[in-house]
């Protein structure tokens, strides 16, 4: 009986695939239960753990969370999928989400990482000698800034507050980019205005090699969560990735109250 339909560029399933996915999807599920069973009661930490997180996010827990702990278990082994959207991580097989803590889902268990962060204008000596400083966001008509593409590709409007208003600015530069790196590449090469995340840049700040402008428009962004959905028998390297993360984060895990709200 066939179960598939094969063509060169795609595989499906034929009604008679759907009928026996259906009829053995309850004994595959038992089969998982009992393997995650049998890896809960392991004493010595192992296996992978999948991690789903905004890039930025990813690279704010990268050196203070992931590299220690594998250092600290390295029979574990942590695959980090970096995505610029929201995801089902239950869905896409993920053990940990890592999002701003206002868009963690509902339903999840989330536990604290970090601190506030917060955005931040930068450019260099160069640039801003022959340029001249902004002193407000109206004033970056008449600069070249770092444009940045979205995930669903719309050009990211520069957020900013001050005694409670809030603007959000379309900026017009010589470049459009998706990826942190280039863009403090970009303003290192004295090409414009950025705005980064001022964890990406704190080190060339403190050297001098870019200055801080619109401090004050600047506001703080929601702390990061590491989040995960409740689970009878997690294995041994979920609970040491949970225990660690909370020793480093200093905070407890706690399911959020339900808004009746879930992201994608």
């Amino acid at each position: 009986m066939r179960l598939f339909n094969r063509t060169t560029r795609s595989v499906s399933l034929t009604e008679a695939g759907q009928r026996f996915v259906a009829q053995v999807a309850p004994a595959v599920r038992d089969i998982h239960e009992a393997m995650d069973v049998a890896r809960s009661q392991q004493a010595t930490p192992s296996g992978t753990l999948r991690i789903n997180a905004f890039p930025t996010a990813a690279r704010d827990i990268f050196a203070p969370l992931v590299l220690p702990f594998l250092r600290a278990h390295p029979q574990v082994h942590v695959d980090i999928v970096t995505e610029g959207r929201l995801v089902d991580i239950v869905a896409g097989g993920f053990d940990l989400g890592v999002r701003a803590a206002d868009l963690v889902p509902a339903d999840m268990i989330a536990l604290p990482l970090g601190g506030v962060r917060r955005n931040v204008v930068v450019a260099t000596p160069a640039y801003l000698e022959a340029r001249g400083i902004p002193r407000g966001p109206q004033d970056l008509a008449a600069h070249s800034c770092l444009r940045v593409r979205l995930p669903n590709g719309a050009i990211h409007r520069w957020p900013f507050e001050k005694a409670g208003r809030s603007v959000h600015i379309d900026v017009e530069g010589a470049v459009t980019l998706d990826e942190a790196s280039l863009a403090r590449t970009a303003v290192l090469a004295s090409l414009g205005l950025g705005l980064m995340m001022e964890a990406d840049v704190r080190d060339d700040i403190a050297a001098g090699r870019l200055v801080r402008v619109l401090e004050d428009w600047t506001p703080t962004l929601s702390p990061l969560s590491l989040y995960y959905p409740s689970r009878r028998n997690p294995t041994a390297a979920f609970r040491a990735f949970i225990d660690f993360a909370r020793s480093q984060g200093g905070a407890h895990d706690a399911p959020r109250p339900s808004t009746g709200r879930h992201a994608p």
